[in-house]
């Protein structure tokens, strides 16, 4: 039996990308790039989070946090600002450009979420979103 599910994952994941990069441009929005989706997704949620527990929410090293990042302070979507009670930590938050933005991140998330899904039945795309995040964990 042949499988073909991560290489169908990482196409599927290239043409979102792709999606993702063409929305923003009809949009009028530069420099952000599908990678910083998960840091604006996170503070959407919550107001200001430590960059570590950050980096741990996406998966991602503080490293590769800090230079997604700074690219997002420089355009202006969010701001560090380091803890008063302990110099180590350093917050994210979102700026009131930030959350300008935030309508725009909705729409695209829900259209590239409409793309994906189109076809399917509601008990599909639940089935379908269990087994990724089954084999997601597999993982971990």
């Amino acid at each position: 039996m042949k499988f073909n599910s991560i290489f169908l994952i990482s196409r599927i994941r290239e043409s979102a990308n792709n999606f993702i990069i063409n929305e923003l441009k009809k949009a009028g929005i530069k420099g952000i790039a599908p990678s910083h989706g998960d840091i604006m997704a996170a503070l959407y949620k919550e107001d200001k989070i430590p960059m570590n527990l950050l980096a741990k929410k996406i998966r991602r090293t503080k490293a590769t946090l800090t230079v997604l990042a700074d690219k997002l302070v420089a355009l202006g979507l969010i701001e560090k600002e380091k803890s008063e009670s302990d110099n180590r930590i350093t917050y994210v938050k979102l700026t009131p450009e930030g959350l300008k933005f935030r309508e725009t991140f909705e729409n695209i998330s829900k259209e590239l979420n409409n793309l994906a899904y189109k076809g399917f039945s509601e008990t599909e795309a639940e089935i379908a979103e269990k087994l990724l995040e089954k084999m997601e964990q597999n993982f971990r």
